[in-house]
């Protein structure tokens, strides 16, 4: 299956499993580390800064805030500021760094909430019991300087991803430091003894609630994350990332989990799963393509469904572009590169149609350019996803609605396009001939404004070609490719042996050399994927008609 070029590739037995299963999770928790950690740093910084904004107003009312109050509510303030920046730029952060930014950011607080306790403690205790305030009121105010630890800890324990036992770790240690301070009150004095007194059951029980919660917050979001990570498998088949999508499921870069090879897996869309039609589609694609042996077809490694009933196929992954990318980025094709690919395409479609299986969507991205075996500019025909057999009685069930037309109207033959059920290898020549024509022009045969438009020209109206197609090939590959577009088929290249033999005629043939090819590729490998035009789905043009 297809890949696009080197710059957009990215990184990802039961018993040779264990540590590459542990390395991916591994690199999986390394990420939700930075983002949870972005969050609550951004939580903490947004609170914090509030509520020195709120004592910035209040600093006349009392001394309870002072000036080193201040000083001191700034510097945590410029400190989770500096976590926030590190952790927001471009730089690659290890495990190891992401863990001293959350150590600083959840130490700078602690070391916080400890000074603002023991103000607490040396001022506002002491005033209390001058002022003989009643024990329930230092009761209360001493549960509300224990909420301070709570949130800290609850804090941790939900947004940062961890083993449960490293969070009761640091719940514990945090919950015996705000004991501690509370229990040095009782050496402030007879007012401290009190509040100590009161305050300590209070501060132990809101302790150990919130390492509770914490701890099973953070078991259960850790067991979610290695659920999630190991739902990626498709058997021995661990899924990295989405390629693209078909008419009837979704392609995604896999990894053999033993083997470490590279694949893509195409999967049936749940919204499918359980069209039979749909299925038996699926099916047959899979046994057109595993009949496939040539060079220029894309190999099938393994099918299979899980037990959860998603059906899928693995095939090989292929570093490169689809000549409808190529065209898009890099312009038209130069003649004896046409050939070139055009050859290539002739002969998988020569082994597809002697074991009697017609293509039906030939286009050029369907049509993959990539390099094999050190091998540049190797073409691979794809998605045989419209297979039809043909050339004998096909007994097998019929996939298609009465009145619905299923491939690409810009490369339809005109007896596709006319809804025909009788369908030959003729009408994947025409289709090839509309690629030729697109891939050395960077137009359409027939550009229509909408599909039935489209569907129509090719039926009917007669080819006018472009200057461009004129001018810029050789009078002999013109006529190769006009020939193709003849809308009688009788005229037409009657296989694509005959095809292949009339392009390798063409004086511009065999004069793309493996070394122009390689130079080309190490030239252009690198460069972003190119936007590409809007295809029409099939699935458009089977709603289109359905409906007539």
């Amino acid at each position: 299956m297809p890949s696009q070029p080197a710059e957009s590739r990215r990184v990802r037995c039961r018993f040779a499993s264990r540590s590459e299963s542990t390395e991916g999770l591994a690199h999986e928790i390394s990420c939700l580390l930075r983002t949870r950690l972005r969050l609550a740093v951004l939580i903490i910084l947004g609170a914090l800064s509030l509520y020195l904004v709120r004592n910035l107003f209040e600093i006349a009312a009392g001394p309870s805030y002072d000036v080193i109050g201040i000083v001191f509510h700034g510097s945590a303030i410029a400190a989770m500021a500096g976590v926030c920046l590190v952790l927001w730029s471009h730089r690659e952060l290890s495990m190891t760094a992401l863990r001293a930014l959350e150590l600083t950011a959840f130490g700078v607080l602690a070391a916080f909430f400890a000074f603002l306790q023991w103000e607490f403690l040396v001022n506002l205790v002491v005033s209390l019991a001058v002022e003989g305030r009643g024990t329930a009121f230092v009761r209360l105010a001493a549960v509300g300087n224990a909420l301070r630890w709570f949130i800290l800890i609850v804090i941790y324990g939900v947004f940062i991803p961890n083993t449960w036992r490293r969070c009761a770790a640091f719940a514990g240690a945090i919950s015996i430091f705000a004991l501690g301070i509370t229990a040095i009150g009782a050496f402030v004095g007879p007012a401290g003894v009190t509040y100590v007194k009161q305050a300590l059951p209070d501060t132990a029980i809101l302790m150990a609630t919130a390492t509770a919660v914490a701890v099973f917050g953070s078991y259960r979001i850790r067991q979610l994350q290695e659920t999630a990570f190991h739902a990626q498998r498709i058997g021995q088949y661990r899924l990295k990332r989405k390629l693209g999508s078909g008419g009837m499921g979704d392609v995604y870069l896999a990894e053999h989990v033993m083997l470490r090879r590279p694949c893509a897996i195409k999967l049936i869309r749940p919204d499918q799963a359980f069209d039979p039609n749909t299925l038996a589609r699926f099916e047959r694609e899979v046994q057109a393509m595993a009949s496939l042996t040539h060079w220029n077809s894309v190999e099938i490694f393994d099918y299979g469904h899980t037990d959860e009933g998603v059906f899928y196929y693995v095939m090989e992954y292929l570093p490169g572009m689809t000549l409808e990318d190529m065209v898009e980025k890099h312009g038209a094709l130069v003649p004896e590169r046409l050939v070139h690919f055009l050859r290539q395409v002739c002969q998988a479609l020569r082994e597809a149609h002697r074991i009697g299986l017609l293509h039906r969507d030939i286009k050029p991205s369907n049509i993959f350019a990539c390099e094999r075996g050190k091998v540049y500019d190797v073409a691979k025909l794809l998605d045989f996803g419209l297979v039809k057999t043909f050339g004998f009685d096909d007994r097998s069930i019929k996939l298609t609605q009465e009145g619905t037309l299923a491939g690409s109207p810009a490369f339809m033959s005109p007896e596709q396009a006319a809804g025909r059920a009788q369908l030959d290898a003729r009408s994947d020549i025409y289709s090839l001939g509309a690629v030729a024509y697109f891939l050395s022009t960077g137009q359409l045969p027939f550009d229509r404004e909408t599909p039935l438009q489209m569907l129509h020209a090719h039926a009917y109206e007669p080819l006018a070609p472009r200057p461009e197609f004129q001018d810029d090939l050789p009078p002999d590959l013109q006529r190769v490719i006009v020939r193709c577009l003849e809308k009688d088929p009788q005229r037409r290249f009657q296989d694509v042996g005959s095809l292949e033999e009339a392009l390798a005629d063409c004086k511009c043939a065999d004069q793309w050399t493996r070394e122009l090819a390689e130079e080309w590729w190490l030239k252009y490998a690198d460069s972003p994927k190119p936007t590409t035009v809007a295809s029409v789905d099939e699935r458009v043009i089977e709603t289109v008609f359905s409906r007539r």
